[in-house]
């Protein structure tokens, strides 16, 4: 089990939650909460649904913030956990090509002929070479 695993009906996380069933259901319609639901339809809550209610109660008896504010909240911070996950793979996948270059690097590398090629000091001359075409006719 996790703490997304639906398994508290509506009566206990209120309960849970301190909060009233019908503020429950106001919520869900809200959109602030979503519960899974049963064949039947009757809500089912998680750990995290929990620990959602009590935030969206934190932030409107402690901060003063409307429901549609605390709405805007949660969807910016699911937003923005959606990105960091994002990035996280991309980093991945960063890194993922930076290993796949280095291993075609090596590679041909490795291919590299090894001979000794002959080196032959060339003297640098500071002659002036003139060169003309040859006429027609020479």
């Amino acid at each position: 089990m996790t703490e997304f695993t639906p398994v508290y009906v509506i009566s206990v996380a209120a309960q849970l939650s301190g909060l009233h069933p019908q503020t429950l259901r106001q919520y869900d319609r809200l959109g602030l909460v979503s519960p899974d639901r049963t064949a039947g339809r009757g809500r089912r809550y998680s750990s995290r649904d929990i620990e959602q209610l009590r935030e969206v109660q934190r932030l409107s008896q402690e901060e003063g913030i409307n429901l549609a504010g605390i709405k805007r909240i949660i969807e910016l911070e699911n937003q923005v956990a959606a990105l960091a996950a994002r990035v996280a793979e991309l980093q991945g996948e960063v890194a993922s090509a930076g290993v796949a270059a280095s291993q075609r690097e090596a590679a041909v590398h490795a291919s590299y002929r090894r001979d000794l090629v002959p080196y032959q000091q060339v003297q640098q001359s500071s002659a002036l070479v003139v060169w003309r075409p040859r006429r027609r006719g020479e």
